[in-house]
């Protein structure tokens, strides 16, 4: 994947959301990382955190690749040791910020 690509995905990362993957397939994610990373999730429903929504509805299932797995495999790509960096961080929002704050700091 080329530089400037895997940085505006990064950039799209929140750690709080589930991408389609025709959306994937559309923001040019390769479809190796895409079969590998898709997978169906079941909506919680004790709280919305755990509660999947698609166009404002609420889903039991929802197809999909997890923002926080796309930002893992990207920052590996772009040659930061995201183990060493995440090691301590626990919420998805938090691994991503500090893929992209260590992506930043390479630049």
């Amino acid at each position: 994947m080329r530089r400037d690509r895997a940085l505006k995905l990064l950039a799209e990362c929140t750690g709080n959301d589930i991408w389609s993957p025709e959306y994937c397939r559309d923001a040019g994610v390769p479809e190796d990382w895409l079969e590998e990373l898709a997978e169906i999730y079941e909506s919680g429903f004790q709280t919305d955190r755990e509660t999947i929504y698609c166009e404002d509805r609420i889903v039991n299932q929802y197809h999909g690749v997890r923002d926080v797995h796309l930002a893992v495999r990207l920052g590996e790509s772009l040659g930061i040791d995201v183990m060493r960096i995440t090691a301590g961080t626990q919420l998805p929002c938090d691994i991503v910020l500090a893929i992209q704050d260590a992506v930043l700091e390479e630049l």
